[in-house]
């Protein structure tokens, strides 16, 4: 007998999970009812969006996980009907998209690539950059995506450090963990990468009091969430010069409303929340896999801790 799995996102989403979702699960030897229309007393397992209209969890008494489809889980870890486990959206389609953003504007930054793009204007431009290990690079948050940047860098020569509260030793990269070493973290980055989770404890990291840390000129990159940033104490430290340039991939409000100072400001750059989509050719296999493992009695992969809020 086939399990019901119901998919609970945005219609456009489920155009794009339809042709992938049931071949994985396929692939997966899970025998599964994949639709966006169950009746909720028979749906087994939720792949969720929480953007969805599905905010109710206790009006499926068979439930037995939900599997997010994005990273970020802040939206539905305190869910007070989510009485079932939570898997929050780790995939290699996204891992790599990540990675590819971060050491794209890392890069950017560091060889001074806008003034060459931007600065046609018949001036010759002689500034050589350093080598990338004289240019050392932050990120803040070690996870799954943390990590794999943190060595994409260190693979192309930047010195790396790598912050969170409980840091796991990486090779090459240096090691802070905890908010007595947020300073230090800060201290050497030239280049700031925010990857960390939002969640009460990692909402406005970066303020006034940790921008003062970073060396004067230094660049900051959010891919990560929008509200890790106090916007009122960046656009301080931007107009300032404390801070040269940010790039920013998310935002408090999204899309990002057009009256908003980041758009016009001369040292932001604006990205639509693109670092990292999920794809779903990709992220369908990690679905399916979870399902898979629930169904032979395996824990999860990728359990969110409802303690921590990732």
């Amino acid at each position: 007998m086939p399990i019901n799995v119901l998919f609970a996102a945005r219609a456009k989403a489920w155009d794009d999970y339809r042709p992938h979702l049931p071949a994985a699960l396929a692939e997966a030897g899970v025998t599964a009812h994949v639709a966006t229309d169950i009746p909720a007393d028979i749906v087994d397992y939720i792949v969720y969006a929480p953007n969805s209209s599905v905010q109710d969890f206790s009006l499926f008494p068979r439930l037995k996980a939900v599997l997010n489809l994005w990273a970020g889980v802040e939206d539905v870890v305190g869910n007070p009907t989510l009485a079932v486990p939570l898997a929050r959206m780790v995939d290699g389609g996204l891992t790599a998209g990540m990675v590819e953003w971060v050491t794209g504007h890392v890069l950017r930054h560091h060889l001074g690539m806008d003034a060459h793009i931007l600065g046609q204007d018949g001036q010759w431009r002689a500034d050589v950059p350093p080598l990338a290990a004289d240019r050392p690079v932050t990120i803040l948050g070690m996870g799954e995506l943390g990590a794999a940047c943190a060595q994409a860098l260190v693979g192309l020569g930047f010195p790396v450090t790598g912050w969170s509260r409980n840091a796991r030793p990486i090779p090459g990269v240096t090691r802070r963990a905890g908010d007595a070493d947020l300073p230090a973290a800060l201290t050497t980055a030239q280049i700031l990468v925010l990857l960390l989770p939002l969640t009460p404890q990692t909402e406005n990291t970066l303020n006034a009091y940790t921008l003062a840390h970073l060396p004067q000129g230094a660049v900051v990159l959010n891919p990560g969430r929008g509200g890790l940033i106090d916007d009122a104490a960046l656009l301080a430290a931007l107009d300032s010069g404390h801070i040269g340039h940010a790039t920013l991939d998310t935002f408090r409000i999204e899309p990002l409303p057009p009256a908003h100072p980041f758009w016009a400001h001369p040292r932001v750059t604006v990205t639509p929340h693109i670092a990292s989509a999920t794809r779903p050719r990709t992220a369908a296999r990690a679905v399916a896999e979870n399902i898979r493992r629930g169904e032979a009695g395996l824990p999860l992969l990728n359990l969110v801790d409802r303690a921590r809020g990732y």
